[in-house]
């Protein structure tokens, strides 16, 4: 009996080879061009509203962005805030439209400027507490009260005490109900001194504005 060939293809003719070859270099080759890949949109952002520049307007403090602006990049001002440009944009609108417009942003500005008056005012005003509190005659703990009024998160304030320190520190609420960052160790006079130099994330508070307090152990407790 005769052996038969396994796994191996029937023979082609050259005919067919060469149509088979065309066929893959056709294939493999591609005549469509390259597209180039599209930049990045370049977006500018307002130093005032931190906005971005074409959103200035929705904002409350336009006066003084228009004024960064002008200041900053007279091309991109001019873009926005030319006669031309404002003529394109509200040109549309109706002389009474625009007095609207116009007056319900000097409202707006108004209002803004007076809740920032008042929360720097209230910011002035306000105190930060730090407590040295005796436990026994050799432990005391530390405790800073009123530093939310200066915006200052008081958990990232504990966590960074803690790390100065080498020691704990936790947010905590004291009798009045408010809360505090409590510290184990006496370091009330360093707290002082970090706050003083603006160190980490205890910024923006006046050292007029700091008092430390003592809260010693009445005997017979």
């Amino acid at each position: 009996m005769g052996r038969k060939n396994r796994g191996q293809s029937p023979p082609r003719s050259a005919a067919t080879g060469e149509a088979l070859d065309g066929a893959i270099n056709v294939a493999g080759s591609s005549t469509e061009p390259i597209k180039e890949p599209t930049p990045p949109m370049k977006v500018f952002y307002c130093q005032v509203c931190t906005f971005p520049l074409e959103y200035c307007e929705f904002g409350s403090s336009l006066t003084k962005c228009k004024e960064w602006l002008k200041d900053e990049d007279e091309d991109l001002y001019n873009k926005y805030y030319s006669e031309e440009a404002l003529a394109a944009k509200i040109g549309t609108l109706s002389v009474a439209a625009q007095s609207a417009l116009e007056q319900s942003t000097s409202k707006a500005e108004a209002k803004a400027s007076a809740k920032a008056t008042l929360a720097l005012q209230k910011k002035l005003a306000s105190h930060i507490i730090i407590k040295r509190i005796e436990r026994t005659k050799r432990k005391h703990v530390t405790s800073i009260s009123g530093l939310e009024a200066f915006d200052i998160d008081l958990k990232k304030a504990a966590k960074q005490l803690a790390g100065k320190f080498a020691t704990g520190a936790s947010v905590s609420k004291n009798a009045a109900g408010l809360e505090e960052v409590v510290v184990q160790g006496d370091v009330a006079d360093d707290v002082r001194s970090m706050i003083e130099k603006g160190d980490g994330v205890l910024k923006g508070i006046p050292k007029e504005n700091v008092e430390i307090v003592e809260d010693k152990k009445k005997k017979g407790e």
